[in-house]
């Protein structure tokens, strides 16, 4: 029987593979780099615990508004689709552009180099020469970046993120299939490391307290300090709204969508709270702060070489995971885009073999490989952090503009605690953008521009639409 959906997407994605995608598009690189950086940050257990706690419930109150619009709107390309309901064209496009230019694809170019360090530390793949190392390009408000620094662990990076595009390019059943195996045995392997790490190693539960001991004083540097390691716990629950990205290959998405969103976000932060109290159990704060791999350091406090060894797999597979869940569910912003004459055409085809937007991950794929030579894992996942937000706090702003834009369309599912809820979020998601840029200007900048860069694009395209409607207008007199 021939495929009668040919030229559209397919409903082929159960709640199963769904939940995973959201579960496994969080759990990747940022558990197993961010406790370190945020360890130094704080320098109190106690501190660490409550901010991946509330950076866990903040990240769920996004979930839950977004649960809402989900359950309204169904169509492929996700949030594009509810901006352009709530707020226009404009403001959907500058997040479509955003998803493209920074926050998916440098998320997916962070993924791709935490795998590549772990995956290095076996293969010891060398960099370039030192003048190719050390040579610097100078991006405006940024500063200078080093292309071709730690090019061995780079050129790993770009190569799995190539791969992963080719699998998603012949399928969504196969990448949805990959997406929840992986993501499985990732959850597996890190409670059960975890629980080894109780069971079996000679940590001391002293170590989850030092009397919220600070090195920094004042409450400014508190606070800054706090909302610095803020970024870094929300790079790590990053990812959970791209389940909405392809809303159109789920089955029953106005029902599963929703549940998804829920059922991933919680496991998350069980997950997460579990592993951090583990690597405190035999990793004082003192010395997680120096250690980059800290999944590693904790698994050889218990085996020696060998499970550092181990867990390093562990790791291995979970960023492969997270960014195959990045890849497979966000080049549908762009088809969704094209489709609606709101970005190159030929971005919107689908692959007449595999019914997948075949163009759309390629030119991803592509991108997120560039990216890739921007910077460090710390420098691009902050920049990422900060575009995102933006627009967190815009969808969830989004949730009062469609109860009364459209109060009689159903809702599967209405948030809990409206309007205190997503008033309370975008409030917080506020307060975070002016303390990113106060505090990490640089990095802020960065994604600001990458965002900004988009605008003369749009009237292009704006332009483009007007021109051709014209033409249509004449040859029908």
């Amino acid at each position: 029987m021939k495929n009668s959906n040919k030229g559209e997407l397919l409903r082929k994605l159960t709640l199963t593979g769904a939940t995973m995608i959201v579960a496994g598009s969080m759990i990747g690189s940022g558990i197993f780099r961010k406790p370190a950086t945020m360890a130094d940050q704080l320098m109190s257990p106690e501190l660490l615990l409550i901010v991946w706690i509330a950076a866990g419930l903040i990240t769920l109150i996004g979930a839950l508004v977004n649960a809402e619009i989900a359950g309204m709107i169904d169509a492929t390309g996700g949030q594009y689709i509810y901006f352009k309901e709530m707020y226009g064209d404009f403001t959907a496009y500058m997040y479509g552009w955003s998803i493209l230019s920074v926050i998916q694809t440098g998320s997916q170019a962070a993924i791709a180099y935490v795998f590549a360090e772990y995956l290095n530390s076996y293969l010891h793949i060398g960099g370039l020469p030192e003048s190719w190392a050390h040579l610097q390009v100078y991006m405006p408000f940024v500063g200078m970046i080093n292309p071709f620094e730690e090019f061995g662990t780079k050129a790993i990076a770009i190569l799995v993120t190539l791969f992963l595009t080719g699998v998603n390019y012949i399928g969504v059943f196969f990448g949805g299939i990959v997406q929840t195996i992986v993501t499985f045995v990732k959850i597996g392997s890190i409670l059960l490391l975890s629980a080894l790490i109780f069971i079996l190693g000679s940590g001391t539960s002293a170590n989850f307290t030092n009397g919220f001991s600070l090195e920094t004083h004042g409450v400014t540097n508190v606070v800054a300090i706090i909302g610095l390691a803020l970024s870094g716990a929300f790079w790590a629950y990053d990812g959970w709204n791209n389940v909405t990205f392809v809303s159109g290959e789920v089955k029953n998405p106005k029902r599963n969508i929703p549940l998804s969103l829920i059922y991933g976000t919680l496991i998350v932060i069980a997950v997460y709270v579990f592993i951090n109290l583990a690597f405190l159990y035999v990793l004082p704060v003192e010395e997680m702060r120096h250690s980059d791999l800290v999944a590693r350091s904790a698994a050889e406090k218990i085996f020696g070489i060998e499970g550092g060894s181990i867990i390093s797999i562990a790791v291995i597979i979970s960023t492969f995971g997270a960014l195959n869940g990045s890849i497979l569910s966000t080049a549908r912003v762009q088809f969704a885009m094209s489709r609606q004459g709101m970005f190159f055409g030929i971005l919107g085809r689908v692959h007449p073999k595999f019914s997948t937007p075949h163009v759309s991950l390629l030119v991803q794929g592509i991108w997120s490989a560039i990216l890739v030579l921007s910077g460090s894992f710390d420098t691009i996942s902050d920049y990422v952090i900060f575009a995102a937000w933006l627009f967190y706090m815009l969808g969830a702003a989004g949730v009062f503009v469609l109860r009364k834009k459209m109060p009689d369309t159903h809702r599967p599912y209405k948030v809990w605690g409206y309007p205190w809820l997503p008033a309370i979020f975008v409030i917080f998601s506020f307060l975070f953008l002016v303390n990113s840029l106060i505090s990490d200007t640089q990095d802020a900048m960065m994604g600001l521009m990458l965002i900004l860069v988009g605008i003369p694009f749009y009237y292009y395209f704006q332009y483009k639409k007007k021109k051709e409607s014209a033409g249509s207008s004449t040859e029908e007199i």
